[in-house]
């Protein structure tokens, strides 16, 4: 197979199947996890157009490729695809990634989208919330105290903090696995501070130019979302030409950056940034093409609990009516192999998992 030297690769796992039991040699194991698959996606592209796209299948691999002027970097991109992801250890846990586990969105602001209000001014009932929460089934506790939805106000850090930090530090308290959702490195400072094990910036580390100092001076783990124009908002940009390869190149960039800049690339986690300035559309194409992302060899977080895309598919419901929709995008990432599925929605998608996790058990088994 020959491909122009000039192109830049990239594989997406395809073709899963139930158990690799009789398999050796003919499937290739994603990201050390629980799913299995038969072929990979091979996709080519010179200057932003795909120039070739064509399924090869794992058995067949190094053969084809052999001879195509990539070899070298197809066969480390297929090793990163299968290489098991380092476990994370959040205080008193350690999370296991071979495994999709649910991160429980706490928001403790007046005005997010979907329950903003509900414990913005009570640290202690926003905290027995977050206990509820890992009590169904959370592995980790996101807590934000900014609303990111469009056309929010930005927060003074100061106040972000004063919502926060005093749910942090009851959580923390007891052992639970908390994140800070923010972009703002005086917030991460005093979260962390407080008991705060995880930075989950949906800039990605670039609204606040401290940002990535803070982090790599905590060496805690932090999740790299992508957005169109973080430095300032995270939902403007001006379109794409193919968003499942610009945000991949886009992402993968950003990670090689920070990890430049002292953050353990083991502690990196990245999110496709569903809803980030991006359409119905491109939401889709990034849902499904979700398996390519584990090229980069980070563990993927996928955010699509009760966004507007649900709405849109579904007669327009609203927020709170949309977990059915929450629960099948869930499972989609699931299967796709994403490690941490943030969610509103606990006890019930933690329970689909557990009913998935049930049935990819009984067909690795099946003889």
């Amino acid at each position: 197979m020959e491909l122009p030297i000039a192109a830049r690769c990239y594989l997406r796992p395809v073709q899963f199947v139930d158990t690799p039991v009789g398999r050796d040699g003919e499937v290739a194991r994603l990201a050390g996890g629980l799913q299995w698959f038969a072929a990979y996606e091979l996709i080519a592209v010179v200057d932003g157009k795909r120039v070739a796209q064509r399924c090869v299948p794992v058995s067949d691999f190094a053969r084809v490729v052999g001879g195509s002027g990539h070899e070298a970097a197809l066969l480390d991109l297929a090793a990163r695809l299968s290489a098991a992801r380092a476990p994370l250890t959040l205080g008193e846990r350690v999370l296991r990634l071979d495994q999709p586990a649910t991160m429980g969105i706490l928001n403790v602001t007046p005005d997010s989208f979907s329950d903003g209000g509900a414990h913005w001014d009570d640290p202690a009932a926003a905290a027995q919330a977050g206990f509820d929460m890992a009590a169904n089934g959370a592995a980790v506790i996101d807590v934000g105290g900014e609303s990111t939805r469009p056309g929010a106000e930005a927060v003074w850090e100061g106040d972000e903090i004063a919502r926060t930090r005093p749910v942090i530090e009851r959580l923390a308290a007891s052992g639970t696995a908390v994140s800070i959702d923010t972009r703002k490195a005086a917030v991460m400072e005093a979260a962390l501070a407080a008991g705060a094990h995880l930075v989950n910036d949906v800039a990605a580390l670039l609204h606040d130019e401290r940002a990535l100092e803070v982090v790599a001076a905590a060496g805690s783990p932090v999740v790299l979302m992508h957005s169109p124009d973080p430095k300032r908002e995270p939902h403007g940009g001006s379109g794409y030409r193919d968003v499942l390869i610009e945000v991949y190149d886009w992402l993968e960039r950003r990670v090689g950056e920070v990890a430049a800049a002292g953050v353990d690339r083991a502690k990196i986690l990245i999110d496709p940034g569903l809803g980030f300035g991006k359409s119905l559309q491109h939401n889709l194409t990034l849902l499904n093409g979700l398996a390519l992302f584990h090229g980069i060899g980070c563990p993927i977080v996928l955010g699509a609990s009760r966004k507007r895309m649900i709405g849109a598919l579904s007669h327009e419901a609203p927020a709170d009516s949309r977990l059915g929709g929450s629960i099948a995008l869930a499972l989609k990432g699931a299967e796709l192999g994403a490690q941490l599925i943030r969610v509103h929605d606990v006890f019930e998608t933690a329970q689909a998992l557990r009913v998935w996790r049930g049935m990819r058990d009984a067909a690795l088994v099946a003889r």
